[in-house]
C-alpha cells in the first residue's frame, strides 16, 4: 500500500519529500485574524512562502469558522478572483483555491487555480463533483457528512472519506485526484479537542486509502485547549502537531507559519520509514498496515469483497500480543492450550511447562476473533480464569476508549 502519484506535475507519495502548503487567507472574518492578508501584498506573500518551501499555496476567501459572519458567493468571488490573477504564472506553486462551491471552483479553475479545496467534502454543493470530474482537477476532500467536519472519532471520519471516495468515483472523479483531510479542528460544537487527539494519533490508520494524506492543523483549537493558548501563540504547539501528523503518514501539512514548518516537516520525513513493497513485473506485494477491524473491511470491501464477507473477515486482520502477568502455571498453561486450539499461541516461562514454579507471567498472540473466544472458553473454567477473561476484554476494549486513551 503505496501512495506515488502525481499532483499538477509535483510527485507526491510515500517515495517523496512531504510538501508544506503555504495559506494565503482573504477572509477578515478568520478566527486567527493575524493571518488574514491583504490582497495587495498575496503575490509578494505567496513568493516568499516558495522561498521559505511551500510547493502549494491554498487561497481562501472565506472563512469555515464556525462564528464567523457568512459572507455572499459574489463577495467570495470578488475577493478571490484578483489574487489569482495575480499569482497565475508568478508563483512555482502548485495553486489551490478553499471553496465549497461550484460555480466559485469553476471560475477559479478558468483563472489559473490548479486544485480544489472543498471542506464539505462534496457536501455542500453536489454539482462540485461534476465540475471536478469535468476539469480533471485535483480536489482536496475533508471529512465530512451534513456539514464540514462534522464526523466525531476516526471510526466516522473513515466511514465519510470512504463514502466521499465513492461519491468521486461514481461522479466520474478520477481516483488519483483525490487528497483526503480527516477534518481536524472544531468543525462543529460536539466536536471536543479529544476526538482531534484520536486523530492525530491514529492518523497513520488513513493508510488505507492509499491516496495522498493533508493535515491541516494550523493554530487550531486542540492545540490551544491543550497548551491553555490562544490562536496567536499556538505556534509551538502546531509546529509540534505537524511532527506528529508527518510521522505518521501525512504528505501534505497546511500551515500559517511556512519556514519553520517546513523544517519540522523535512526532518519528520526522514524519519518516517517507507513502507513494504515489492514489484516484480505485474505482480506487487505490499504490507498492509491494519489497526482495527473496521479498517479492513473497508479495504477488503474495495478489493470487491462483499460486506457480509468483510465482516465475518475482519476480526482475523488485528494481531495482538497481550502480557498476563502473575498467572499460576496451571492457569497459564490452560490459556496455552486454549490459544492452540483456536490457531493462536501463548509463550510463558520453561519451568512453568516443566512445572517447576508456581507462577509465571504469560504472552498470548492471536487475532481479536482467537482472542475473543479464548475468553468466551475462560468464563466457565475454574480458578481465575473468568476474572482473567474479563481483564481480556477490557484490555481490548481500551484500545479504542477515548476517555482511557486520552484523559488524563
Amino acid at each position: 500500500m503505496v501512495v506515488d502519484t502525481d499532483i499538477c506535475g509535483m510527485k507526491v507519495g510515500d517515495q517523496y519529500p512531504s510538501h508544506v502548503m503555504g495559506i494565503i487567507n482573504l477572509s477578515p472574518e478568520s478566527f486567527y485574524e493575524n493571518s488574514v492578508v491583504n490582497p495587495d501584498s498575496a503575490l509578494e506573500i505567496a513568493q516568499k512562502m516558495v522561498k521559505d518551501g511551500a510547493t502549494f499555496i491554498d487561497i481562501g476567501a472565506r472563512s469555515t469558522w464556525r462564528f464567523s459572519e457568512p459572507i455572499s458567493r459574489k463577495e467570495e468571488l470578488k475577493r478571490l478572483l484578483p489574487v489569482l490573477e495575480t499569482l497565475e504564472g508568478n508563483v512555482d506553486a502548485v495553486i489551490s483555491v478553499d471553496t465549497m462551491f461550484s460555480e466559485i471552483a469553476e471560475e477559479a479553475l478558468k483563472k489559473g487555480a490548479q486544485v480544489i479545496n472543498d471542506v464539505s467534502g462534496f457536501t455542500a454543493d453536489p454539482r462540485m463533483v461534476k465540475v471536478v470530474a469535468d476539469y480533471g482537477c485535483p480536489a482536496i476532500v475533508m471529512a465530512s457528512n451534513k456539514v464540514p467536519g462534522d464526523p466525531l472519532g476516526m471510526d466516522s471520519i473513515i466511514e465519510s472519506l470512504d463514502s466521499i471516495i465513492q461519491t468521486a468515483e461514481t461522479g466520474g472523479i478520477d481516483p488519483k485526484n483525490l487528497i483526503l483531510d480527516p477534518a481536524i479542528g472544531r468543525w462543529t460544537e460536539e466536536k471536543l479537542t479529544i476526538y482531534d487527539l484520536e486523530t492525530l494519533d491514529n492518523f497513520d490508520r488513513l493508510k488505507i486509502f492509499e491516496k495522498p494524506l493533508l493535515a491541516a492543523l494550523s493554530r487550531k483549537s486542540f492545540i490551544g485547549d491543550v497548551l491553555g493558548k490562544p490562536a496567536t501563540e499556538r505556534f509551538y504547539g502546531s509546529l509540534a502537531a505537524a511532527a506528529i501528523a508527518v510521522y505518521k503518514g501525512a504528505h501534505i501539512i497546511r500551515t500559517h507559519d511556512v519556514p519553520e514548518t517546513f523544517d519540522v516537516v523535512k526532518l519528520s520525513r526522514a524519519v518516517r520509514s517507507r513502507p513494504s513493497v515489492v514489484k516484480e513485473g505485474r505482480y506487487e506485494a505490499s504490507v498492509v498496515e491494519v489497526k482495527v477491524p473496521q479498517d479492513a473491511a473497508i479495504v477488503m470491501r474495495r478489493l470487491g469483497v462483499t460486506r457480509t464477507g468483510s465482516q465475518i473477515m475482519q476480526d482475523k486482520s488485528v494481531h495482538l500480543v497481550l502480557k498476563i502477568r502473575n498467572l499460576t502455571t496451571t492457569e497459564a498453561l490452560i490459556i496455552k492450550q486454549e490459544m492452540l486450539a483456536r490457531g493462536g499461541d501463548a509463550a510463558l516461562a520453561r519451568d512453568a511447562v516443566s512445572h517447576e514454579t508456581e507462577m509465571t507471567d504469560v504472552l498470548v498472540m492471536g487475532t481479536l476473533l482467537q482472542l475473543g473466544r479464548l475468553a468466551k472458553k475462560l468464563e466457565g473454567q475454574v480458578r481465575s480464569l473468568p476474572l482473567i477473561a474479563e481483564m481480556i476484554r477490557e484490555c481490548i476494549a481500551n484500545r479504542s476508549d477515548l476517555e482511557y486513551r486520552y484523559l488524563r
